[in-house]
């Protein structure tokens, strides 16, 4: 199904307006961006903009994720499968990031460990860590001495690290005008 609507969005693609075209393409490039973010790159209007995404939706052409109890929205393209999407949502905050990079690498970590390679407050690696493994992103394994962390589908994690790279180094298209001439 998903190949289905991939294989439509593509074909629909040529006869979509420039806006719809550009509010397209910095999703592709940057999956998971959230709606602050999409409006600053893009520099629309908080109306055109959403006209505009709600049109694409309705295509579908785009997935939206809004979250109601942090109240945000992240916008993928159809052909990213929604697990890999909620993983992307987690990646894109580079503490996030950070952590779970630093657990691929180390297979098993304290917190202690975490937070001097972090080098954030603790109460912040708290917070972050408790989100990452409420999302399931994480395990926690209780120790009588200390809990040790490790990523739960290390396999699929490393694989969409590796994939969306270059859509977490803050590349993000930062001009209409970019957009359109590229199109």
């Amino acid at each position: 199904m998903i190949a289905n609507l991939s294989h439509r969005s593509n074909a629909n693609n040529e006869f979509i307006d420039p806006t719809k075209r550009t509010l397209l393409r910095q999703i592709e490039c940057t999956p998971g961006i959230r709606h602050r973010e999409l409006l600053r790159t893009t520099k629309f209007s908080n109306g055109v903009m959403t006209y505009h995404i709600s049109a694409l939706e309705k295509l579908n052409m785009i997935n939206v994720d809004r979250q109601k109890n942090n109240k945000s929205t992240r916008y993928y393209t159809v052909n990213i499968p929604q697990e890999d999407a909620k993983i992307i949502g987690y990646v894109r905050n580079s503490v996030n990031r950070n952590i779970i990079k630093y657990i691929l690498d180390n297979e098993l970590c304290t917190f202690s460990e975490i937070r001097d390679h972090i080098k954030k407050a603790p109460s912040t690696i708290s917070w972050h860590l408790k989100r990452l493994n409420d999302a399931g992103v994480i395990l926690i394994i209780q120790g009588v001495d200390y809990n040790l962390y490790r990523i739960s589908a290390s396999e699929r994690v490393a694989k969409i690290l590796h994939k969306y790279k270059d859509s977490f180094m803050d590349r993000v298209v930062d001009s209409y005008t970019e957009l359109i001439t590229e199109l």
